[in-house]
């Protein structure tokens, strides 16, 4: 039973909530099993197929669904943008804190962004570890 919050009226609702326990359910089903077709497919048709594709959008997806592309650089300098100036700006809010306040504000100010860049050159530090390894071992296929 539900009110209604602007007449004032009872009404009781016309699905029950073992139905959509129900119907939710086989659409998981349905999605992970049309999932894992889809996941094959596109595995055997398209991404593990031995020559590159002639259009340029074509090669560049293969690319990107066999994971020669990465994306983790790109995103990470936006979270680092991101985390340095929420620092900096975060670091006025200690001003109204009056006293110790204000040491706190200028260590958060003068600090905070450089260990903002320690944490994110750390990550950036094992993406770079991973790309020095893939080249050293697509040299060492060729010769």
């Amino acid at each position: 039973m539900a009110k209604s919050l602007i007449t004032g009226t009872v009404t009781s609702s016309s699905v029950a909530p073992v139905e959509v326990a129900e119907g939710t359910a086989i659409w998981i089903g349905i999605a992970a099993i049309l999932a894992l077709i889809g996941g094959i497919l596109l595995y055997f048709l398209f991404v593990n197929q031995k020559k590159d594709p002639k259009n340029k959008f074509a090669k560049w997806l293969k690319d990107f669904l066999s994971f020669k592309i990465f994306w983790v650089e790109g995103v990470m300098k936006i979270f680092y943008y991101i985390a340095t100036i929420f620092t900096i700006l975060f670091s006025f809010s200690f001003l109204a804190a009056g006293g110790l306040g204000v040491l706190a504000w200028l260590l958060t100010l003068v600090l905070g962004p450089v260990f903002v860049r320690l944490g994110y050159e750390l990550i950036l530090m094992f993406i770079m570890i991973w790309r020095n390894t893939r080249d050293i071992a697509e040299n060492t296929k060729k010769k």
